[in-house]
């Protein structure tokens, strides 16, 4: 049996005090098994003397939660070490971003998370439909995105698709990484509305260097291949 796994994330909130709204869709074929690639990974945290904490980007950026007591050094070399995991993962993502000011409320902005969704998936139809299971993970974070995930699931891909809680460390990571992504984007969006400020600067330099490195290895791995 062919099963695809779909991770999705979100960056930002719903609150009309926030500038933008991101969406990230990881698929990823459970075909290509990613365990050496998440022990390698880990292997070379142990061998840095950093710690294997789940990754989250917003605290890492931040120094919040478990990012608390590390340095920035500390939270760079973590940072950069889970983007060589992602460049090396057989996956694929999708990222949409919406403005808040563009949206009456967050029945509008559900609304449009779910024609964009239904767009991605309409247009690769042949390519989900390839799978035998479509399994999707979202940990529910927010009812707008829930929402929007059960109408384009319903619509276009309910024969095949469930929508999952996640239990293995493999779709741990897959949710981390749709994070990691989530937040490159949001980075893209931010620079280029030159409202980057300090702590992008010290994670990934200025605008050139966020584009050579950051963005252009991230993207790599996009649909469009952007």
């Amino acid at each position: 049996m062919k099963e695809l796994s779909v991770s999705v994330d979100e960056s930002g909130d719903k609150s009309v005090h926030a500038r933008y709204f991101l969406l990230t869709v990881v698929v990823h074929d459970q075909a290509s098994g990613i365990s050496e690639k998440v022990n390698a990974y880990e292997q070379s945290l142990s061998m840095a003397d950093l710690p294997n904490i789940p990754f989250h980007s917003e605290p890492l950026l931040n120094g919040h939660e478990g990012y608390a007591n590390l340095s920035l050094s500390q939270r760079k070399k973590l940072l950069y070490s889970f983007n060589v995991l992602v460049q090396r993962l057989p996956i694929q993502y999708a990222t949409f971003v919406y403005k808040h000011r563009e949206h009456n409320d967050a029945e509008a902005l559900a609304q449009h998370i779910e024609r964009d969704l239904m767009a991605l998936f309409s247009e690769r139809l042949k390519f989900f439909q390839d799978f035998d299971k479509v399994k999707i993970y979202y940990d529910n974070g927010q009812k707008l995105v829930r929402q929007a995930l059960y109408g384009a699931v319903s619509a276009c891909l309910s024969r095949q698709a469930v929508i999952r809680k996640k239990t293995t460390m493999t779709e741990y990571r897959l949710a981390q990484v749709a994070d990691y992504l989530c937040t490159i984007e949001l980075a893209a969006v931010k620079y280029a509305a030159k409202e980057n400020g300090g702590t992008y600067d010290k994670f990934f330099g200025g605008i050139g260097s966020f584009k050579k490195n950051w963005l252009k290895q991230a993207r790599r791995k996009s649909f469009d291949k952007k």
